[in-house]
């Protein structure tokens, strides 16, 4: 190869790698803006039984499926 066509690959290979760097900045910044803002907090439970809409529905009870995670000591 000829000087010329390294100091072209060099040029191609830096360029690609501003594009990649750049790219990846503006994603970063454009999924940080799309989150809603916190607080994040957890929750503490005060009684040990699971909320009641958490517990079985009675036979032939029509409400929507509800996914709740329960954790004891």
């Amino acid at each position: 190869m000829t000087e010329r066509s390294h100091r072209s690959w060099r040029w191609i290979v830096a360029a690609w790698l501003v594009l990649v760097a750049v790219a990846g900045g503006v994603t970063l910044w454009l999924r940080d803006a799309a989150e809603p803002p916190g607080p994040y907090v957890w929750e503490n439970a005060t009684s040990p039984s699971p909320p009641p809409e958490c517990t079985r529905p009675a036979p032939g009870e029509d409400r929507a499926d509800v996914l709740c995670f329960v954790r004891t000591r």
